[in-house]
Order: structure tokens, then C-alpha cells, then sequence
């Protein structure tokens, strides 16, 4: 049961962030990128504060290392830097080259593990289902590479991959006493003050936005769908399965943010994109091998 619940968890937060993408794109044309960013995380931080009042989530002040540590780091890495960087980047290339530099982080993952998390590890097979599944994400985004080097806004999504497996191997929940809700909140929080710094020193001040409907609901929809309700899923993924497993997301996100635009925008699925679907379905097998494996025989013996 917990096997089946984290694989609807894993989907169902894929679904959600693949949705982000368009969302962003969209919100950019009313807000500057890091000013995007910080509004997102302010509501996405109240909304989580309001929910853990209601929910009856316990304490809602930090105490000691044990919850500091998760909500700086969480809050500085896998919120500030990583979108703060994103957003910027997505100004620059398109959302199939962004996508495609994200599908880095479940390679860059394992090596940072080895580094920060002795216990993390990945073997022959899994690293093969790792580079497949790289490959099925470079068939789905199909980008034009040419130039890729010398394009800036590459640079800064290639560096929020990075600042995002920063997270991922930091931040550890085994000794917070607070409760998940809360915990998710104050790195939100954490986030959104150190994003709001950074616009501050870049200059992009909210009275300088001339905001419009439509800007304004999908800064909502950010904030809400993918910010609150999917950060505070990807931290119970990612306490549940590890910073390996749970970096596959940025393999299974690019096949719904493609039926997203398929429903939403009329985009139509390419050849080249369920040949992608099926290298990722390939790589999720051979990483999660032992716990599939496991499951199949609680359930036939």
C-alpha cells in the first residue's frame, strides 16, 4: 500500500508541475521573473499558514536544529535559488530547452548523493535507467540545441537544476518536530523573503507592475496548484523515497506538461514524444526495480 501510494503521489505531483511550465510563460508577461517568483511563494506560504491552523497541525513555531535546518535549506535552495533562477532563464529559451536542462537533475543527483548522503546510492542498472530516461526527455522537448552554449538563459536554467539537487541531498526532515504543513510553510516563507531581497536589488519593485486579469489568476494558479499544494507534496515524496527517486519527477513532468498543452493549447503529440514516453516508463522501471519487485510479491506471493 505505501508503494501505491507514493506512485499516485509521484503522479499526481508530476501532473500538477507540468502544468507550471505554461503557467510561468504565461504570468512572465505581466512579472518580472524574481518578483514572479517571490509573489508566488508570499500567497503560496499564507495558504499554507491558513491550512495548518485549520488542519489542527500543531505547533506552528520552529524549535532547534531539527526544524531550522529543513525550512533554511528547503527554503533557500529548492524555493529562493532554484526558481529565482528559472524564472530568469525562462525569459530566454523555450520551455522544451528548459525542461530538457532539468532533466539533468536526476543525473547530477546521484553524484551530489554520493557526496552529501553516503547512504544514497545508486547501481549499474539504476544509472542506466537514469541515462534512459535523460534520453526520453531529449526526445519528448526535441530542442534546438544549436547555439545552446552560448544562450545566457541556458546557463541560469542549467544553474537552478543545480541549486534544485542542492536541496534535494540538504534537506532532511528525520529530526523536525514540527508538523508538515507548517514545516512546508515556513520554507515557502523562507523563500519568498530571500526572492523579495533579490527583486529588491534587481530593481524589479511591485509598483512598477502594471498587472492584468489574466497575470494576476495565473500568478494565482502558481501559487496555489503547483506552489503550496505541490511543494508540499514533493517533500513528503522526497522524505518517503530519497532525493534519487524523487529527482525521476523531472523525467515523468515533460509528458504532462505535453498533454497539457494538448488540451489547453492544441498542441498536437509528436512521434518523436511517445517514443520519449516510453523511454521514461523504461528508466522509472529500472530505478524502482527493487520496490516494484517487492510490492508484486506481497501481492501474488
Amino acid at each position: 500500500m505505501p508503494v501505491n501510494r507514493d506512485a499516485l503521489g509521484f503522479l499526481a505531483l508530476a501532473a500538477v508541475w507540468g502544468t507550471a511550465f505554461v503557467a510561468t510563460k504565461a504570468a512572465l508577461a505581466t512579472f518580472p521573473p524574481v518578483l514572479l517568483a517571490a509573489l508566488r511563494f508570499d500567497i503560496a506560504a499564507a495558504a499554507l499558514f491558513a491550512v495548518a491552523v485549520v488542519a489542527g497541525d500543531g505547533r506552528l513555531r520552529p524549535a532547534g536544529r531539527g526544524d531550522l535546518a529543513p525550512i533554511l535549506t528547503g527554503g533557500a535552495f529548492s524555493i529562493g535559488l532554484h526558481h529565482a533562477l528559472l524564472f530568469t532563464g525562462q525569459q530566454y529559451v523555450a520551455s522544451a530547452v528548459a525542461a530538457t536542462l532539468l532533466g539533468l537533475i536526476p543525473v547530477l543527483t546521484p553524484v551530489a548523493a554520493r557526496v552529501l548522503r553516503p547512504e544514497e546510492r545508486l547501481d549499474a542498472v539504476g544509472a542506466a535507467g537514469v541515462l534512459v530516461g535523460f534520453a526520453g526527455l531529449v526526445l519528448i522537448a526535441n530542442p534546438d540545441l544549436g547555439g545552446l552554449s552560448a544562450n545566457l538563459g541556458a546557463v541560469f536554467v542549467f544553474a537552478s537544476a543545480v541549486a534544485w539537487v542542492a536541496g534535494a541531498v540538504t534537506t532532511r526532515e528525520d529530526d523536525a518536530t514540527l508538523g508538515p504543513l507548517a514545516l512546508q510553510a515556513w520554507m515557502a516563507l523562507v523563500g519568498a523573503l530571500l526572492l523579495h531581497v533579490a527583486a529588491a536589488a534587481l530593481g524589479q519593485a511591485p509598483w512598477g507592475v502594471t498587472a492584468t486579469r489574466e497575470g494576476v489568476a495565473w500568478l494565482v494558479y502558481l501559487a496555489v496548484v503547483p506552489g503550496a499544494g505541490g511543494f508540499l507534496l514533493y517533500f513528503r515524496l522526497l522524505d518517503r523515497l530519497g532525493p534519487i527517486r524523487a529527482g525521476l519527477l523531472e523525467y515523468a513532468i515533460p509528458p504532462f506538461a505535453a498533454l497539457f498543452g494538448f488540451l489547453v493549447l492544441g498542441e498536437r503529440l509528436a512521434e518523436h514524444t511517445v517514443w520519449g514516453f516510453a523511454c521514461i516508463l523504461l528508466a522509472f522501471l529500472l530505478v524502482q526495480r527493487e520496490p516494484i519487485r517487492g510490492a508484486l510479491r506481497r501481492r501474488f506471493g
